[in-house]
């Protein structure tokens, strides 16, 4: 299947939504899919990162899955299942789990952390391939004017 090319005229028309959606869904299938090829998933990297005194945890306290799925509600995915996700860290030693039910990230699991973090780089770079720093930057103040002019938040 080939893809014709648009001219400039004919790109302006064209509805943002479906193409941030696209971009949305392609962008997480490649990461996942690096993540994959590595051993881990983004939703182990998250759970990782939200109980990482070094990361995003506020406190490095332990928390609930609850707390946890709510602390990730802006990018779960309906797919993703903390739970069993969980799971797997805890087999693995990267967390542990108290009488309380709340997750607590183990040294092995902030030393697994870091090393995955090792990753994003790479991903980003492929990602970016052919893109300049100026072009994405420009995309980055549309997108985010978008936004502002739709009514959403966090623009």
């Amino acid at each position: 299947m080939t893809t014709r090319q648009m001219s400039d005229v004919e790109l302006a028309g064209q509805p943002a939504a479906y193409w941030t959606g696209v971009a949305y869904e392609a962008l997480i299938a490649y990461t996942r899919a690096r993540q994959a090829e590595k051993g881990y998933t983004q939703p182990q990297f998250w759970l990782l990162r939200n109980l990482s005194a070094n990361d995003i945890s506020p406190d490095a306290h332990g928390m609930t899955l609850a707390e946890l799925r709510e602390a990730m509600v802006s990018y779960i995915r309906p797919e993703d299942d903390l739970a069993a996700e969980a799971e797997v860290l805890l087999e693995r030693g990267w967390l542990a789990r108290d009488t309380e039910d709340r997750l607590w990230l183990t040294e092995e699991g902030e030393r697994a952390r870091l090393d995955l973090a090792r990753n994003a780089p790479a991903i980003r770079a492929a990602l970016h391939e052919g893109i300049d720093d100026a072009d994405y930057v420009t995309t980055m103040k549309v997108l985010k004017r978008l936004i502002r002019n739709a009514g959403g938040t966090g623009a």
